[in-house]
């Protein structure tokens, strides 16, 4: 399920800890089951823990605390709308209505063409930018009016159908 590969970047991150402290590497090593496999399932969690040498649910702890980890396959684009009280007052909860509508999908879902996953999140540390959302946990995007909502949606769709 997790390639050689993969279990040698474990390797690489285990090794800027204290031996004892191992499982210091497990948000890296998760982050790197995730670039793999696309999430983290239960059966990646049980290796990773295995490795690590701590207790599964541990490292289910570390996965359900984070919304940077999957926990299900997602789209090839994943948006998360900060829908933190800042956010709120300043129309982040009307950014995600909108993107809702424009997806034609639920917060939590994913496009019937396995493009898009619209999700809320928590805080990103940008409230004076709101309406704020992340692209796939790296890419901010700012200001997000409804036209730029849209033209965000209409680039990445455009990139994705290539």
């Amino acid at each position: 399920m997790i390639s050689e590969e993969s279990k040698a970047r474990f390797a690489i991150e285990v090794a800027k800890f204290p031996a004892d402290q191992k499982q210091s590497a497990v948000m890296a090593c998760l982050a790197i089951v995730q670039q793999e496999l696309g999430y983290v399932s239960t059966e990646s969690e049980e290796v990773v823990a295995a490795y690590l040498g701590m207790a599964p649910m541990a490292v289910h702890e570390v996965t359900t605390f984070y919304n940077m980890y999957n926990q299900k396959p997602v789209g090839k684009y994943k948006l998360n709308v900060c829908t933190n009280l800042p956010c709120q007052l300043r129309d982040g909860g009307h950014a995600l209505k909108h993107l809702e509508h424009k997806l034609g999908v639920h917060m939590g879902e994913t496009t019937a063409d396995g493009l898009f996953t619209l999700q809320q999140c928590e805080c990103l540390g940008a409230c004076a930018d709101s309406p704020v959302l992340l692209v796939n946990d790296r890419h901010m995007c700012s200001f997000m009016s409804d036209d730029k909502l849209d033209q965000l949606v209409d680039g990445l769709r455009a990139q994705g159908n290539k």
